[in-house]
């Protein structure tokens, strides 16, 4: 087996779930470095938000299997977060600090957050779950259509980030 056949054995298995995960992380959103043997060595991100080819693998460096040669940005939920509060009119600056407290009390920003109690489901934590449908497709694992889900409710209920998260301290729910 050659170097470069067994590297992608290796990213198989780690897509399969045989690295270790934390509480609210999984296979995606980790970034492996893989040497062909020849001196040059590829970034291959497993984040599902770092193209439109959702799932599969991205490789960056020197652009022979990735595309361009440049490196990609991999949009994290969080920035997906702080650029849509621009489409609800709201100041990034001064509402992501809520948001990000409020959301990172509810799910810690994990699309696939499950809490057995309330059936809430996301990272806004949608009861029941599948009302995120309503803001896009994928709704159980899109970070997009589950924030903008989120953002809307916010916005319906409480006007804005910062008094959803006045509500939640005090309260103790959004």
């Amino acid at each position: 087996m050659t170097g470069p056949a067994i590297a992608l054995m290796a990213i198989a298995g780690g897509l399969a779930g045989t690295w270790p995960a934390g509480p609210a992380q999984s296979a995606a959103g980790r970034a492996v470095q893989v040497s062909a043997g020849t001196g040059a060595s590829h970034s291959i991100s497993l984040d599902a938000f770092a193209s439109a080819s959702a799932g599969r693998p991205q490789v960056s460096g020197n652009g022979s299997v990735g595309g361009s040669g440049r490196a990609h940005h991999r949009a994290t939920a969080r920035s997906i977060a702080r650029h849509m509060l621009r489409h609800f009119h709201w100041s990034a600056r001064r509402q992501f600090r809520y948001l990000n407290r409020l959301w990172n009390r509810e799910s810690g920003w994990n699309v696939f957050a499950f809490n057995p109690y309330s059936a809430a489901y996301g990272i806004p934590q949608a009861v029941p779950g599948s009302k995120m449908a309503s803001a896009g497709p994928r709704w159980r694992s899109s970070a997009r259509t589950q924030i903008r889900w989120g953002l809307r409710y916010i916005k319906s209920r409480y006007g804005s980030p910062r008094r959803a998260w006045i509500h939640e301290t005090g309260v103790g729910w959004y």
